[in-house]
């Protein structure tokens, strides 16, 4: 099986944060993760954010390892059109319609969707999807 992870749930591997130890529970048992292009600009940027010293250099280097095996889904045209029908059906933001149109374009319903992002859940759950985590 695989499972699309979105940036939120990929952030608690790296930051403690609530719900962080379900998250890697649910990660470490589907070791086939899938998620958008863009997560690699939302992980990186939360962790500058949160993390400075030695947490960020090992975080961004654990990052950097997971980022190598995951299954990243590019952003073009026919991910963005899906992303773009998205936000119009369900008032999905722009990064949250740009994930579920990444899941979408990897077998949308077919696969688990993990996020700790409410919104984002609603909207995967509006389409019909197996929702993890929020």
């Amino acid at each position: 099986m695989s499972l699309y992870v979105d940036a939120s749930a990929m952030l608690k591997l790296y930051v403690e944060e609530p719900e962080s130890a379900a998250c890697e529970e649910m990660m470490v048992g589907d070791p086939v993760w899938l998620t958008g292009r863009q997560t690699i600009v939302e992980v990186r940027r939360n962790l500058a954010r949160l993390l400075a010293g030695r947490a960020l250099t090992s975080a961004r280097e654990q990052f950097e390892s997971d980022w190598q095996r995951t299954n990243v889904v590019e952003l073009d045209a026919t991910t963005c059109e899906h992303a773009a029908e998205i936000a119009e059906v369900t008032g999905a933001r722009s990064l949250d319609a740009l994930h579920l149109g990444a899941a979408r374009r990897a077998g949308g319903g077919r696969l688990p969707f993990l996020t700790s992002d409410l919104r984002q859940a609603q909207a995967a759950r509006a389409l019909g999807w197996t929702v993890l985590g929020a």
